[in-house]
């Protein structure tokens, strides 16, 4: 039987505008997952600090890629890995951008609970959730420890710029109440989650054993000193004026 061969863009020849259409956007999705699976093996085989170290490389010298290539064949201007035109929006834009990501975040991150809880249950979806968060949350303080350029033991001070650069802290509202030179509270005063639960007349979500991995992974990501407290967090009983609190002290 005589085998017919296949070009490497023969079905590209072949689609129609609609499937391309849908092609383009399924194949920023592989990558997308594809990304997340390397970083999770890198982490399974090398640990995570290893992990952290190794995505940051990749994801400068793989960004710049992609644009670079993406800028020759749509027409754009490319610098350092950013679009020229990303660059040239004015600040309230900009910021506006920045809000309209860190909800899509919270967004994607309801979905995938609601998605595991409505097909097995709060249970597994707290599992899943709360093991998310040994990751993300030491992935995020390290990409902001990169951003703001903390230093390795920056301490307290170091702590409350990262906070303040949080995706949570450009759609939630949080305070800092300063104790000693040594410890201040940090206080979630309205979490847009629960603040939407509430609204609907539902108890509060039990964040509580997610904050357990989430906030400590993050303060000792950007300080290894750094012991954290937890001073309520639903289901926890908590006053009006916010929904959790969280002690953050140096030891040395």
């Amino acid at each position: 039987m005589k085998q017919k061969s296949l070009t490497p863009n023969a079905m590209l020849q072949q689609a129609d505008e609609e499937t391309l259409v849908l092609l383009v956007m399924d194949a920023l999705r592989r990558i997308v997952a594809h990304h997340g699976f390397w970083f999770a093996e890198t982490e399974h085989q090398l640990g995570l600090e290893k992990a952290l170290e190794i995505e940051g490389d990749v994801w400068q010298a793989s960004l710049a890629n992609q644009m670079q290539r993406l800028g020759k064949l749509l027409g754009f201007e490319v610098e350092n890995g950013v679009p020229t035109a990303l660059k040239k929006l004015p600040r309230e834009t900009l910021a506006e951008l920045v809000e309209k990501i860190a909800v899509n975040w919270l967004a994607n991150d309801g979905i995938w609970f609601q998605a595991v809880e409505n097909k097995y249950g709060m249970f597994d979806a707290k599992r899943c959730n709360d093991t998310c968060w040994t990751r993300f949350s030491p992935y995020e303080a390290t990409r902001i420890k990169k951003l703001l350029e903390l230093p390795a033991n920056g301490g307290l001070p170091a702590l409350k710029q990262a906070l303040a650069f949080r995706l949570y802290a450009v759609i939630n509202e949080q305070s800092i109440e300063e104790v000693d030179d040594h410890s201040f509270i940090f206080r979630m005063n309205n979490c847009r989650v629960q603040a939407a639960r509430k609204r609907k007349g539902l108890p509060d979500y039990p964040c509580k054993s997610a904050g357990m991995v989430e906030y400590p992974c993050f303060a000792a990501t950007i300080d290894p000193r750094i012991k954290t407290e937890c001073l309520g967090c639903p289901p926890d009983d908590h006053p009006p004026e916010w929904f959790c609190a969280w002690k953050f002290t140096l030891e040395e």
